[in-house]
């Protein structure tokens, strides 16, 4: 008979090797965890797709189809009933009617109109809060990709900064140069670090905002992929009409409209037909009683005496010309809103172009000339600190004529309806 001897040394090995297991079962899905990855074009799909805000508005159109599906329909049908008798229940009357108001006029097809305008209104109202999402998540977005070309800008400047650093401490212990200069180097290169941690946290925060835009779960990682394209100007064609809450405001008018002509037709209440049947016994002396049965139609008009339904037709009339001035306001609104933004990025456009090619080369020309000049013994270390910090301040100024043109770009984009 076979048998294994369990030693010691075998159940510690076999302890740590279940114990290996459990520790690699519990990190392993920390570790698969995978990144929420996000582009400045790829955001839109994101959003339409998992932002909780967009799926609750969306309710809105299931709420106008119910109010369409309950809207021209005819009122239920009554069923009425009576009976009478006499004391000693020798003579008595049953009768049952069955009766169905309608409409004189076009009402019930009217209220179809409406609910069916007031559904398309609600696409759209949905449409312009996916807009005001979108919009606002690729500001972010904007906002996370500049922080990021920052802080390499200052590494690059940090890494130049070091090395020259590293030259003035070489040449101090030959004695050849001031130890007091190696130190304003460094702790230039230091203060830079600084405001690299202090763009770390500025793009946490930014990505923090953006999480809930885009429908993460707590504990979800979101990774911002890409970079600020070349500036371009874009048509000046504005078309309102590819604006969402444009459409939605034109609808509405067209609902209002449609509204006047419905509360015109309620001015006549519907007209209400039955039919009855009844069935008598009566005693009819000296000859006995008599038993009869009548069948017969009833009918209800209601006279328009006192309530035509005035006012409420002044009211529709009103709410018909305001909802057209609103219209009309938010068309003027949409261009010059389009046209205010395009003239921004104009101008962002004009700066980083004077910065590149006038600007940044001078700076690159005068840092060269007070280096070499210092290193040649001609130069003071405060000319090359401050030719380094005006090339740092110029580079800073293009990037955040990059980050404003992008940010009129957004909303340039946004006004003019582009998904």
């Amino acid at each position: 008979m076979l048998g294994m001897a369990i030693t010691p040394n075998n159940t510690m090995s076999k302890l740590h090797f279940f114990t290996l297991l459990a520790c690699a079962l519990t990190v392993h899905p920390l570790i698969a965890e995978p990144s929420v990855v996000v582009t400045l074009g790829s955001i839109g799909d994101r959003i339409r797709a998992q932002n909780p805000d967009l799926a609750a508005a969306r309710l809105r159109i299931q709420e106008a189809v119910g109010r369409m599906n309950q809207s021209g329909r005819l009122s239920n049908p009554d069923l009425d009933t009576s009976f009478e008798h006499n004391s000693r229940f020798r003579e008595g009357k049953l009768e049952i009617g069955f009766s169905q108001r309608f409409p004189v006029t076009g009402r019930l097809q009217l209220e179809k109109d409406v609910s069916l305008t007031e559904l398309k209104a609600s696409e759209a109202e949905v449409r312009e809060v996916e807009r005001l999402i979108i919009a606002k998540a690729r500001e972010a977005v904007v906002k996370v990709l500049a922080t990021r070309q920052r802080r390499e800008l200052l590494r690059e400047q940090v890494g130049v900064s070091k090395e020259f650093a590293n030259f003035l401490s070489e040449i101090a212990a030959k004695g050849e140069g001031s130890a007091l200069d190696s130190g304003q180097a460094k702790l230039e290169a230091t203060s830079l670090s600084m405001e690299i941690r202090q763009l770390d946290a500025s793009e946490t925060a930014l990505v923090g905002e953006l999480k809930p835009l885009l429908g993460m779960r707590p504990g979800e990682s979101l990774s911002v992929s890409g970079s600020l394209p070349i500036p371009s100007l874009p048509s000046v064609a504005v078309d309102p009409a590819r604006r969402p809450d444009f459409q939605a405001a034109k609808l509405n008018a067209q609902a209002a409209a449609q509204g006047v002509a419905l509360e015109q037709a309620r001015r006549y209440d519907d007209v209400e037909g039955g039919l009855f049947a009844a069935a008598e016994r009566t005693e009819d002396a000296p000859e006995g009683y008599e038993n009869e049965a009548i069948i017969g139609l009833r009918f209800k008009i209601a006279l328009p005496f006192w309530n035509k339904n005035e006012g409420a037709i002044q009211e529709a009339e009103a709410r018909k010309e305001r909802t057209e001035k609103e219209a009309i306001a938010l068309g003027r609104g949409i261009r010059l809103e389009a046209e205010a933004a395009r003239a921004e990025m104009a101008e962002w456009t004009r700066l980083i172009g004077e910065i590149d090619s006038t600007l940044l080369p001078l700076a690159d020309e005068q840092s060269k000339l007070a280096e070499d000049a210092y290193r040649n013994g001609q130069g003071e270390i405060q000319s090359v600190l401050r030719s380094r910090e005006k090339r740092l301040q110029l580079s800073a100024a293009k990037l955040d004529a990059l980050r404003e043109f992008h940010l009129a770009r957004v909303r340039h984009e946004s006004a003019l309806g582009k998904p």
